[in-house]
């Protein structure tokens, strides 16, 4: 194992992570290659399986201390690479099986470099695909800048977020050399070439260097959560470095969500479902805006209710609840229909739908709203009441009114709404 450089990509370098884990992972170094740690209580290793999650969503887990490479060792070191886990996001945004990802966080952060690349593909990754982020039960420091990337973080009741800071560590080990009978002389080429050896105090020009450093870490990393997370940059760094857990986080602006990862991927779930189909109902809509005019499905009626049955039309059947699909007939029920045929019906009713919407909101004179309705997944008789109300309210309608029109008899034939439908599809 690798563990004199391992060391060295711990002292003297600026890291993102919480310092109860630097701490745990200075006392596993320095107890192999001889160096002080602390005297921290090392935790019993757990073991982590990915979790699955229902089709359409790729669950890419983030575990353990983040480095940018892992230089050969597996997940049961408790390193995870920001390139492994970039080439993760590349696969499943890349996967036409796969409609959103989810990042599962539980991670106490790691170094500095590598991790606002990954971040800005988690941004960018978004851009194709949704990316919502769970800490589940931690993300802080570098794990936190991954997540904040997302367009949605949830965190658990007991998990935290945060730790936005940046922290750099120096072991002076000369008093301990000289007691071994050990005396390093380095003889350099650069005034600053053996700053930050462990062999020799650190003077006050390196830790100021180092300082400096970190300072300019630290503006990064607070701009970017500023800029992923909606929020002013003072406030980021008012956190200064604390940690936020379950509902405080969510209070304080860095998660969106309480909740658990199953929440999560339910919540997700339903999101894209929703999302399928109002991208179905916008395409079928610009589909039948370009093609040639076609007959009517059927006539529209403005009115509650149908003239000549006394039914809503948009539930004749009052069995079946408003805006529910119509029952499929029992020959598609059969085993042997395939996928492709379902498929097809759906996306036929989705068109027929639409155009229908796209109907109502023409002949009520309020083209405009059809876009909206869309994208609330409104169905045709939703639309038909909403615009017989924002009618009633008008003050144009009783403007155009006879004062003694509710004296007379009313008749689908004298209802110049119903005409000016019938003569729309035809039908006169």
């Amino acid at each position: 194992m690798q563990l004199h450089h391992l060391a060295s990509r711990l002292y003297g370098t600026p890291l993102l992570v919480a310092r109860s884990k630097l701490d745990i992972i200075l006392s596993v170094l320095g107890e192999r290659i001889h160096w002080p740690e602390p005297q921290s209580a090392l935790p019993t290793p757990v073991t982590r399986n990915q979790s699955v999650a229902p089709t359409g969503i790729a669950v890419v887990p983030v575990y353990g201390t983040l480095v940018r490479r892992s230089l050969g060792l597996d997940a049961a070191s408790g390193l995870a690479s920001y390139s492994e886990l970039g080439a993760m996001l590349d696969a499943a945004a890349a996967d036409p099986a796969v409609s959103g990802i989810l990042l599962d966080i539980d991670s106490p952060g790691g170094e500095a470099g590598g991790v606002f690349e990954l971040a800005q593909l988690v941004r960018a990754a978004d851009a194709v695909k949704p990316v919502w982020a769970i800490a589940s039960d931690s993300a802080y420091s570098a794990a936190y800048a991954i997540a904040c990337a997302a367009s949605r973080v949830y965190v658990t009741q007991t998990g935290g977020v945060g730790s936005i800071g940046v922290i750099a560590m120096h072991v002076d080990q000369s008093a301990r050399d000289a007691q071994a009978g050990y005396r390093y002389t380095a003889i350099t080429a650069g005034d600053q070439k053996n700053d930050f050896s462990p062999h020799q105090p650190l003077d006050k020009e390196a830790s100021a260097r180092l300082q400096s450093e970190v300072d300019r870490l630290y503006g990064i990393f607070i701009d970017h959560v500023a800029a992923m997370r909606g929020l002013e940059s003072r406030f980021v760094r008012s956190t200064q470095a604390g940690l936020y857990f379950g509902p405080d986080a969510v209070a304080a602006g860095l998660a969106d969500v309480l909740g658990g990862f199953d929440a999560a991927v339910s919540d997700f779930t339903t999101f894209l479902s929703a999302r399928r189909v109002r991208n179905a109902a916008t395409h079928s809509l610009s589909a039948s805006a370009n093609s040639p005019p076609k007959p009517p499905r059927k006539e529209v009626h403005m009115n509650a209710e149908d003239p000549d049955t006394g039914t809503d039309p948009a539930n004749p059947n009052p069995s079946v609840a408003p805006g529910a699909p119509p029952a499929a007939p029992e020959a598609e029920k059969d085993s042997d229909v395939g996928l492709e045929d379902a498929v097809n019906a759906a996306t036929k009713a989705a068109r027929a739908d639409a155009v229908a919407i796209a109907e109502l909101c023409q002949l009520a004179g309020q083209p405009q709203r059809t876009a909206a309705f869309l994208a609330e997944g409104a169905s045709e008789g939703q639309v038909r009441r909403q615009l017989l109300a924002s009618r009633a309210d008008s003050p144009e309608i009783s403007s155009v009114i006879h004062p003694d029109a509710a004296a007379k008899a009313a008749s689908a034939d004298q209802n110049p709404l119903i005409k000016a439908v019938k003569k729309l599809t035809g039908k006169d």
